[in-house]
């Protein structure tokens, strides 16, 4: 506990809650909330809003990181903010504390549920005679590829230890270096080149880009859990800011394609 004196009164604040994970760690953990499905979308929403676009993709990475800084400077304001619940409650209220859950258990939801939907439908393509049948009840390719990757997806959930979960971002972190260095050797070696073709802005594809440019940084709302797990939370303005320039750079690299 700490005690702190105020107009001749002690007050006696609760211990900061001190995190186990590495700087290292934090950035895996980072980089893979960051990066995923949005390296795949960013050609689209390239070949959408045009060449311009990406001034857009550079003020949502900005925004991004500094709404972070102003994040970790709610959460430094009181021992007790640990999660985005607890800054909308000291901010308006307990009733807005509700309000701020259910929109962010709504996004994380919803995300969750487009990314095994998007799984399902890649599989699928891969695999398109795929199918199961349980007890008498027939599932088609897609909606089974769906229940098996929710089910090996499932103990990941389980796990509340982001030391042990920075190994499966370190994965999923690979998995998209192995994405971009397969579009770099396709477009060197195998005959497609790079070609700097397209318009230089769309309007009416500008919707579009930004849902899919703000969609690449819906990262928020692991962001206080990332802050609080650090050992050194000093440098969590470090690790959003190298987590989100090289996430910007890989975006780059594969809109050059």
């Amino acid at each position: 506990m700490e005690a702190e004196q105020r107009d001749g009164f002690t007050l006696t604040l609760p211990p900061l809650h001190v995190g186990s994970t590495s700087f290292f760690k934090t950035c895996f953990n980072g980089l893979n909330a960051l990066s995923g499905v949005g390296i795949l979308s960013i050609p689209y929403a390239l070949s959408s809003g045009g060449w311009l676009s990406l001034v857009l993709l550079l003020v949502i990475a900005t925004a991004t990181f500094y709404t972070g800084l102003l994040l970790r400077r709610c959460m430094d304001a009181h021992p007790n903010i640990r999660t985005y619940p607890d800054v909308g409650e000291r901010a308006f209220g307990k009733k807005e504390r509700l309000l701020v859950s259910v929109f962010m258990y709504t996004e994380l939801y919803l995300v969750a549920t487009g990314f095994l939907i998007l799984e399902g439908d890649n599989l699928h393509n891969l695999f398109p005679n795929m199918g199961l049948e349980i007890w008498g009840l027939v599932i088609d390719g897609r909606r089974s590829f769906i229940i098996i990757v929710g089910l090996v997806i499932l103990p990941s959930v389980l796990v509340n230890n982001l030391n042990i979960l920075s190994c499966i971002s370190a994965i999923g972190v690979l998995a998209c270096i192995i994405i971009l260095g397969s579009i770099l050797w396709t477009g060197a070696f195998d005959g497609v080149g790079f070609d700097e073709k397209g318009t230089s802005l769309n309007w009416q594809g500008i919707p579009t880009a930004i849902s899919l440019y703000a969609f690449c940084y819906c990262a928020h709302p692991v962001f206080p859990t990332l802050y609080t797990s650090m050992r050194k939370k000093h440098q969590f303005s470090n690790v959003s800011l190298k987590s989100s320039i090289i996430f910007y750079m890989s975006n780059c690299s594969v809109m050059r394609r």
